[in-house]
């Protein structure tokens, strides 16, 4: 590994192209160059023919993955209340799109993966389970059973993205719970998790993806306030290449102004620091980095 992928939509839903798929390199994890002349890469044209919250996952074979949120707030603009509609009315289904090299990516497909009264499937990601020998996908979505009260985390299993087990409830908090992500470091999983009631994304440890999760006690957020700083949603991490250091990027959407990366050199310990402001060239929403092969990023950038 070399390189990297950053996988996101983007702007601020002004035009239905921001709410598609975007591709963005990285040689050092810090400048970024969005592919394809800053257009998608890959555009829905199913469902509601728009995507948001998209995550890339290199499988257990090679293949790799996109999934992303059924939604196109653009298409919902004239909607007073549009953001009660999605949660409440949305899409029980995720976008999939699948490749072998990063460049021949299928055509979209619809799968429905949310529970029968469930409101929406949001923000859908995967890390695969060692125990089950299979992908752990898990998402938001509110549910009719409380009346909507509040969000929580689902999850369901499969092997190939197109099969899944019943949905299951993964994380109910006594707050609403959205954008998780979950990274894997010498045996001991790391969780991150919106807070929607404190506006706070959290840190979360185990060595078992299903139970023994507890609260990483030290974490903080450039030592500003502590775990509560507002405003950040869509957690995204990734540790540089030959270095012990983690970058964790959230997206600064109450001032929509995309990603903001906060770096630790001790993930155990979650004590993140704020490093130089990262070099974007065009404002990041809510996606996923992956490392990727020297090899790789250059058929990117050839393809694109």
């Amino acid at each position: 590994m070399g390189a990297y992928l950053f996988v996101h939509f983007s702007g601020r839903e002004r035009t239905a192209d921001e709410e598609q798929i975007y591709f963005s390199v990285s040689a050092d994890g810090k400048t970024w160059k969005t592919l394809n002349g800053k257009k998608p890469v890959l555009t829905s044209n199913i469902g509601e023919k728009g995507v948001r919250d998209p995550f890339i996952l290199r499988g257990a074979d090679g293949k790799f993955f996109i999934i992303a949120t059924d939604l196109s707030i653009y298409h919902r603009k004239d909607d007073p209340d549009c953001w009660i509609n999605c949660q409440q009315n949305g899409s029980r289904s995720i976008v999939v799109w699948e490749s072998d090299d990063l460049v021949n990516w299928s055509d979209a497909r619809l799968t429905e993966i949310a529970a029968p009264d469930a409101g929406c499937a949001w923000a859908p990601e995967s890390i695969y389970d060692g125990e089950k020998c299979m992908y752990m996908v898990y998402w938001a979505s509110q549910a009719e059973f409380d009346g909507y009260a509040k969000e929580r985390v689902y999850r369901s299993y499969t092997k190939d993205f197109k099969t899944f087990t019943d949905p299951e409830i993964y994380i109910d908090n006594p707050e609403s719970a959205i954008d998780t992500c979950i990274t894997e470091h010498d045996g001991v999983y790391y969780r991150f998790t919106k807070d929607e009631t404190h506006k706070a994304v959290t840190m979360m440890k185990s060595a078992s993806l299903s139970q023994g999760w507890e609260d990483v006690e030290t974490y903080t957020i450039n030592g500003e306030n502590g775990a509560s700083v507002f405003g950040f949603e869509g957690p995204t991490i990734f540790k540089y290449h030959g270095e012990n250091k983690w970058c964790l990027m959230l997206d600064n959407y109450a001032r929509k102004e995309g990603y903001k990366p906060f770096v630790t050199d001790d993930i155990a310990r979650g004590v993140f620091m704020s490093p130089p402001p990262m070099d974007f060239d065009m404002i990041y929403r809510h996606g996923t980095v992956m490392p990727i092969t020297d090899e790789e990023y250059k058929r990117l950038v050839e393809k694109y």
